[in-house]
């Protein structure tokens, strides 16, 4: 068998296609298509100023052809195509792409019309004044040092960028799954930014947009609207909404359409084409004529003239709608980050380029240190050998060789070897006083500067003040005004904003209809009072949910498919206490045969609580966990929150956090409680079904109800709580009823039975298992008889209890008796034969407060005639299909 056969091991192509793509990506992303947040460049770029700086092309130096600068970057440093690197070249050179350009083109170097660079043979280029600053201390050591290609030369792995290059001219690049779009910005508002920053670690976004309020395009135009602007900069992804320049005049009696700016990277040309175009197929009427007079010397300018008769105003806002006058621009603050692509915010980028200076400013102060110390040694030896020059020159003329001179001087004046051979290679010119004195004054300056450096070296506070300074000098000697100007928009105006917060009561009915009354309805500013739970409604109606919110929270309902839709609180209508409401199908996107089977309210804020779940339970037994972060992108057509079987169904969803836990309960009459922590169930995506939360003892059993249980405080050492079990006795004994003891303390669950029969138990009296238990017996059901629902409830609740006939009963909780887990319960509501409960709602207490007020001279207590009426029932159909407008800011997942 040959040494070949022998080495030859198997693979399987699939894994070397992944792996090879992978590296392929990473190389592509971070080789050549995305910037370094340090000095905002890619390769290519960072290539082309460095062979430039090596050819000592500067701006005192006459201009080279590109082909020469081309040559010396494909050769050396970049092996990839003369006309990738010559196009990167020629868009360093164009004042209509870098809002900053860094190099100086003479000749063709290509046009806003989109007419192409001459070719590199002819033109020619060197480094503008602000490229030199980016390399500015190379040479100091500053920036590691890397190989090239081949390993014939040394490249720098980044340039010490003396200003923030990647935010003050932008870039655009498209990688493998990932692209980056940063807009260009103005020079002194960049910097004005990051010494804020400097100033106040801490600024947030807000504070340093107030010295950088958005982009400033080369070819200025107009920003509309701040809104989106802001959300780039607090979260690196945004848009720019950018229109042309127009002034609207009136020559000869007619107006005429003077364009003057326009959006960046949009071909002039073809915009004048596509203006033409329009009018040729008579989309836009009123146009007589479209002129490019556009040159050097005035600059861009395009007059078109409008028919008599016909507005300038209206056929402005007619070129705005259908040209690229008006365009948006996406914008990603996608850079590489310690060789990883990431995407960062403004604060984020202006904290690594700080970061990078601080080290930049600190490697140069170390050289710069060293080398001072170096001199300084010679010096020293020097003003020594000075002192001493009689002895000196004598050692040296009785000294055979120079090797023997250095010997016996340093035996002799314990001089180092470097003094030495200092000593040695001094002319005679500097035995004279005069040379004496420079030297000592030489000396005497570079301890001063010693002192300085050592010091910069040890504190990082006066490395930010260097940064500082040097940031403010390059500001002075560089930046100019600003050119694109920043207009309000409607956009800016996010509803939300209008809104004042103020707390609200939420009232929904069993058939759908949703109403928000403000919470000042059921109070009276008077004092003393206990409240009252009041509920009044139609028969053919009741209120099934009702609770408080703030007017700025957000509404998710989750429908028995699995998907959860949303509204703001502010978006439901208002109404008064008798006032209808307006059904929910008319203002979210349910599709046919869905049903709403729960109902959160959660704020904005709690987005970033990481200690935050959706818990979700469906019927056949399954429960998700999901961190409710994975809810902040909203889409009004709804988002999936989990994958939901043919056969089965979501039955409950509710907001828990470390050290709740979940009771489940099924229709046959068992319940099974258990922690909600990552042990027992791990958090998942959105898409997931989840894990078995309950297994079933019986067949044809499922799960009716899922309660989040807070506050929850055991008191039995040990719980068996199956039937027919004894139970252990524990501190406080509530009462006895024919099933034995009934114990606990904590919370308490309410069981109801579509028979008409229900119960209250500690929620401490139930066994807690692990997930995915059978449970234990919840109530003692008779014959033909459900569980309908359980829920937790307090003295101070009222449940609602509605009948498949139409009979509705409410009762307070408090006279429902406290019985034992496994007991039968009590009869909560007498049913008519063949009828039986269809469903259970818990009424929250709403508090009125009162006092006693003095009406001529009598008491009067106002309270006593308020009730907390929820909701009058709604006369109106639902109307399926009914939209509701979409709010600025929605964010598509």
């Amino acid at each position: 068998m040959s040494d070949f056969e022998t080495r030859d091991i198997p693979v399987n192509i699939e894994d070397i296609m992944h792996t090879a793509y992978l590296q392929y990506s990473l190389s592509v992303n971070v080789g050549r298509a995305i910037p370094d947040v340090r000095d905002g460049l890619k390769p290519v770029n960072r290539r082309i100023l460095y062979a430039m700086k090596m050819l000592n092309l500067g701006k005192s130096h006459a201009t080279v052809k590109c082909a020469r600068v081309v040559g010396e970057v494909m050769g050396k440093y970049h092996p990839h195509g003369d006309s990738a690197i010559y196009d990167a070249l020629v868009r360093l050179a164009q004042d209509f792409s870098m809002r900053a350009p860094l190099i100086e083109g003479q000749g063709n170097f290509g046009n806003i019309d989109g007419d192409p660079a001459a070719a590199s043979r002819y033109t020619e280029c060197r480094m503008e004044r602000l490229a030199e600053e980016m390399l500015f201390d190379i040479e100091k050591d500053t920036v590691n040092m890397i190989p090239n290609f081949d390993e014939s030369e040394k490249e720098p792995e980044v340039l010490p960028a003396s200003f923030p290059q990647l935010l003050v001219n932008g870039t655009t690049g498209i990688g493998v799954g990932m692209a980056t779009s940063i807009p260009p910005h103005n020079l002194g508002e960049v910097i004005d930014a990051t010494v804020c920053l400097l100033d106040n670690p801490k600024a947030t976004v807000d504070e340093l947009m107030e010295y950088l309020p958005g982009p400033d395009f080369p070819t200025g135009a107009i920003i509309r609207g701040r809104y989106s602007m802001r959300q780039f900069y607090q979260t690196g992804r945004g848009s720019v909404k950018l229109r042309a320049k127009a002034d609207i005049i009136e020559k000869d009696g007619v107006e005429q359409i003077i364009i003057t700016e326009i959006p960046y990277a949009i071909n002039k040309g073809q915009l004048v084409e596509k203006i033409a175009e329009l009018v040729k197929d008579k989309r836009i009427t009123g146009i007589s004529s479209i002129t490019d007079v556009s040159s050097k010397r005035v600059g861009l300018r395009i007059e078109i003239g409008v028919k008599r008769g016909a507005m300038g105003s209206v056929i402005l806002n007619q070129l705005y709608s259908q040209t690229q006058l008006e365009t948006v621009i996406g914008c990603t603050m996608l850079v590489v980050d310690h060789n990883r692509p990431r995407t960062m915010n403004l604060a984020q980028v202006l904290q690594a380029y700080i970061d990078h200076r601080l080290e930049v400013v600190l490697r140069r102060a170390i050289f710069d240190l060293n080398k001072a110390e170096a001199r300084s040694h010679i010096l020293e030896g020097l003003l020594k050998a000075l002192a001493n020059i009689d002895e000196v020159v004598q050692i040296i003329r009785e000294s055979r060789n120079r090797q023997e001179a250095q010997t016996n001087l340093i035996a002799r004046f314990a001089f180092t070897q470097i003094q030495a051979d200092a000593i040695l290679d001094m002319r005679l010119h500097q035995l004279t006083g005069l040379a004496v004195e420079v030297v000592q004054a030489e000396f005497d300056e570079l301890q001063v500067k010693i002192d300085y450096l050592r010091k910069l070296v040890a504190s990082r506070d006066m490395r930010l003040g260097v940064i500082r300074e040097e940031l403010i000098e390059i500001k002075n000697k560089y930046s100019d005004p600003r050119r694109s100007e920043i207009t309000v928009d409607d956009s800016d105006l996010n509803i939300a904003d209008l809104i004042p917060r103020h707390s609200c009561v939420i009232t929904v009915s069993n058939t759908g209809y949703i109403k928000r009354v403000p919470s000042d309805t059921y109070r009276t500013q008077h004092r003393g009072g206990k409240g009252i739970i009041g509920m009044e409604t139609k028969e053919e109606d009741y209120v099934e949910h009702l609770f408080n919110a703030d007017s700025h929270d957000l509404i998710f309902f989750f429908t028995d498919r699995g998907f959860m839709y949303w509204l703001n609180v502010y978006e439901i209508p208002e109404g008064s206490r008798t006032g209808k409401g307006k059904a929910i199908v008319n203002m979210i996107k349910v599709e046919p045969g869905e049903k709403i089977c729960a109902m959160l309210t959660v704020s904005p804020d709690e987005f970033d609580d990481p200690n935050k779940y959706i818990v979700m339970a469906s019927r056949r037994g399954y429960i998700k966990k999901s961190e409710l972060a994975l809810f902040k992108n909203l889409r009004r057509v709804g988002l999936r929150a989990l994958v939901i079987e043919e056969d089965d169904d979501l039955i409950g969803a509710g907001i828990s956090e470390n050290g709740n836990e979940i009771l489940l309960s099924t229709r046959l009459g068992m319940a099974c409680l258990f922690d909600q922590d990552d042990e027992q169930i791990r958090p998942m995506g959105r898409t997931a079904r989840g894990v078995t939360g309950m297994r079933f003892k019986i067949d044809g059993d499922s799960v009716v109800s899922m309660e989040v249980i807070r506050e929850h405080v055991y008191t039995e050492a040990e719980m068996t709580g199956e039937e027919g079990e004894t139970e252990t006795e524990v501190e406080v004994e509530v009462e006895t009823d024919e099933e034995g003891p009934v114990f606990g303390s904590g919370p308490e669950v309410l069981v109801v039975t579509d028979g008409g029969m229900g119960k209250r138990s500690f929620v401490s009296t139930y066994r807690k298992t692990n997930r995915g238990a059978k449970g234990v017996v919840n109530i003692k059901l008779r014959e033909g008889e459900h569980v309908l629902a359980v829920v937790q409830v307090t003295d101070d609740d009222e449940i609602l209890l509605t009948t498949e006939r139409g009979q509705l009963v409410r009762i307070p909780a408090s006279e429902i008796r406290t019985v034992g887990r496994a007991s039968k319960g009590v009869r909560i509501m007498n049913l008519n034969n063949g009828d039986r409960i269809t469903g259970v709602a818990k009424l929250v207490k709403v508090e009125i407060e009162k006092t006693a007020v003095t009406v001529d001279g009598e008491i009067e207590n106002k309270a006593d005639n308020v009730l907390a009426e929820a909701a009058a029932m709604p006369e109106e159909p639902a109307v399926p299909g009914e939209d509701v407008p979409e709010q600025p800011g929605e964010s598509e997942e």
